[in-house]
């Protein structure tokens, strides 16, 4: 078999920092997005839930902390019916109640 030729590969000196940080500004107002499991913080109650199911965590239950008006609730939810989250035990949560969900 025939040998092929070599190839040149410039040397790299210097230390790459690409996509290393970024940032997001506005001409009206500048703001940090931050993120905990591909949920955006600053979003509403609807599509944190619509991430959840999306999430590639979600399988067909996710353990979530749930923060109401009377506390927080750490329940497993399997899916969202109408304008209620269903728990695994059968328990329906109204999502108006809401006030914020997320990951365990």
């Amino acid at each position: 078999m025939k040998e092929l030729p070599k190839i040149f590969a410039n040397k790299i000196e210097k230390e790459m920092n690409n996509n290393r940080t970024y940032s997001i500004s506005n001409n009206e107002e500048k703001k940090q997005i931050e993120e905990y499991k591909g949920i955006k913080i600053g979003k509403n109650i609807n599509q944190k839930i619509n991430d959840i199911f999306a999430s590639p965590s979600y399988v067909y239950k996710a353990d979530v902390i749930i923060t109401t008006d009377e506390g927080e609730l750490t329940k497993r939810i399997i899916g969202k019916n109408g304008n209620n989250l269903i728990t695994i035990d059968n328990e329906l949560i109204n999502i108006d109640k809401i006030k914020d969900i997320r990951f365990k």
